[in-house]
């Protein structure tokens, strides 16, 4: 293999409800993330649960953007099991706050530098602390709490140049985060730019997340709305996520 490309190329996928999702292992991604940190070429990377792809029916902008992203990461337990009841075979979840941990163990390995942006004032900062804490080499670019708000882009855009990180972290939320990373890559040109949703606030501290168990049976969703009532609106996504995918299975 020569270059992150021929990587990526090797890689099967497949089209839930229209958007691309990625067949890849945890350690595959790992390995993905490297060698196009290395590239000097920039990359985006999603991490695609059910609200993705039910956003991506409703926003074409969204669903470009989730499509032409360099990887797109099955993030999302719905993902795994939607992806077997349409007869295809997914390799294993690749949760976006693992990914998060795993890119500061190879920033700290590899000398990388990674740049925190986005989250409540203040919560990119504790997140890059308990970071830097666990691996003492990592190298913070720097943090900002930031907006996606265009008002805002020059200022953030100017602070990630004069940083000049190889891996630039967003967590605005989705659709938000994926569409500011897309509008700006050509002018920030970082290596790896991922969207990471709320990875940062259980980073920090401040959301806990479900035990590994739950997670494994795949209802992290109910943890979180048990401890994020107002989420509730948000949830009504999964059954209508599940609906289309019984639909399109016997269509």
């Amino acid at each position: 293999m020569n270059g992150t490309s021929d990587i990526v190329s090797k890689l099967s996928s497949i089209l839930i409800l229209g958007v691309r999702v990625h067949n890849i292992s945890f350690e595959e991604t790992v390995e993905v993330l490297k060698m196009m940190a290395s590239s000097g070429k920039a990359h985006q990377v999603v991490t695609i649960n059910p609200e993705f792809v039910i956003e991506a029916q409703r926003n074409n902008e969204f669903n470009k953007v989730l499509n032409n992203a360099s990887l797109g990461l099955p993030d999302g337990m719905g993902i795994i099991w939607s992806a077997r009841f349409l007869g295809q075979q997914m390799k294993e979840r690749v949760a976006g706050v693992d990914v998060v941990w795993a890119i500061c163990k190879l920033a700290s390995e590899s000398g990388l530098r990674v740049f925190f942006l986005g989250a409540a004032p203040g919560v990119a900062e504790i997140a890059a602390s308990r970071l830097k804490s666990v691996y003492p080499r990592l190298e913070i670019a720097g943090n900002f709490s930031g907006s996606p708000k265009l008002e805002d882009e020059e200022e953030i855009c100017s602070r990630i140049e004069e940083a000049k990180p190889d891996v630039l972290m967003v967590a605005f939320g989705a659709p938000q985060q994926d569409l500011w990373i897309a509008r700006t890559a050509s002018r920030l040109k970082v290596p790896v730019a991922i969207g990471v949703g709320g990875a940062f606030d259980y980073i920090a501290g401040i959301t806990k997340r479900a035990p590994r168990w739950l997670q494994r049976a795949g209802f992290e969703w109910l943890f979180r709305l048990i401890r994020q009532p107002w989420r509730w609106k948000r949830m009504t996504n999964l059954p209508r996520f599940a609906g289309k995918v019984v639909w399109e299975r016997f269509r």
